[in-house]
Formats: structure tokens, C-alpha cells, sequence
């Protein structure tokens, strides 16, 4: 390397493979919390994630959760989830033919509702500046991910989620919202 150079990575860069995190970022406090590790991100991953969340504290009255506009956000599984522990049971309808499963934009419209017991607040497409779990993710990467080097993806899970912890210990904190509504450029 010499100054002024684009950092380059070896061409014998070996993968070693990949995880998938869904994690929980509390507004009030900023910390992690809850964090989910697997493989991918499937519609049965993130339900399982927002069953897990909601048992850790099972005598909140209600959850709110800040997410994107990705469609295992928005799963019919979720809807019926969210379903039997706000309401009981009701017809929900067929997933593509009628009802609230119909489409995204119904299962969307149901999961926002603030009567129920779990609400979804979905952030606009393209901003995910809005999503604080996001700006948090960009400190990952920052401090850890970036220029890394795992041996392995437990070695990697195992440094995720320690970092998790020295951040919950020494680093969280609200974040300021720093933007003052004036135009970016003139």
C-alpha cells in the first residue's frame, strides 16, 4: 500500500462463509438486544426472531417494531402470528387470492395497526437512514467487519457477538437525531 492507493484485497482471498443477523436495536437505551444468528433470512427466520423477542418479555403490553419494506417484513406467517396473539383467531383470508393475506400492501396495512398487541412501523423505500438498527449496523462494519479477518463462521459469530456486548457495555446510547429540516443543497 502507498498513500493515495485504493486499498486492494489479495487475490487468494478465501470466504470462509457467511451469517445472517437480525438484531433488536432499543431506541431508548441504544443497545443491542436479542440478537438472532443463522444462515439466512427466510420468513420462518424473522418470525422466529419476533417470537423470541416477544417471549424474552412476556408481559409487555404491546411490542413496536422498526423495520424496512423487505417482504419476510410483510409474511403471511407474521400476519397469523401477530393475529393470534393480538385478536385469537379470524379469517385472515388466502395468501394472493383474498383477505388481508391477499398482498404485501394488505399484510402491511394489518401488521401497522396500533390495536394490536405487536405493531410494525415500515420505513419508507430508500431511507434507510430513518432505520436506527441500520446506523448501528454501519458502526459494525465500521469498527469490526471492515478489513476484518475471521477463520471461520464461528469465529465470526463469536466476534459479532462480542462486540455486541463491549457496545452494550461501553458504547450505547440514544442516537441524536442531527438533521434540521433545512434543504441539504441550494
Amino acid at each position: 500500500m502507498l498513500p493515495g492507493k485504493v486499498e486492494r484485497r489479495e487475490f487468494e482471498y478465501i470466504r470462509h462463509g457467511t451469517l445472517t443477523f437480525i438484531v433488536n436495536f432499543d431506541v431508548a437505551n441504544g443497545q443491542v438486544v436479542a440478537p438472532t444468528v443463522g444462515k439466512r433470512r427466510t420468513e420462518a427466520d424473522f418470525l422466529a426472531h419476533i417470537k423470541g423477542t416477544v417471549a424474552a418479555d412476556p408481559e409487555a403490553e404491546r411490542w413496536h417494531f422498526v423495520v424496512d419494506n423487505l417482504n419476510i417484513h410483510q409474511s403471511a406467517s407474521l400476519v397469523r402470528y401477530v393475529a393470534q396473539v393480538s385478536h385469537g383467531t379470524e379469517d385472515l383470508g388466502a395468501v394472493g387470492q383474498r383477505g388481508i393475506l391477499k398482498s404485501m400492501k394488505s399484510r402491511a396495512a394489518f401488521l401497522s395497526e396500533e390495536s394490536h398487541r405487536i405493531v410494525f412501523h415500515y420505513t419508507p423505500k430508500h431511507a434507510s437512514w430513518m432505520n436506527q438498527v441500520e446506523i448501528w449496523l454501519s458502526i459494525l462494519v465500521r469498527k469490526l467487519l471492515k478489513r476484518g479477518n475471521f477463520t471461520s463462521v464461528e469465529d465470526l459469530q463469536a466476534k459479532v457477538r462480542a462486540f455486541i456486548d463491549y457496545f452494550n457495555r461501553t458504547m450505547a446510547k440514544p442516537f441524536k437525531w442531527t438533521y434540521t429540516g433545512k434543504p441539504l443543497a441550494a
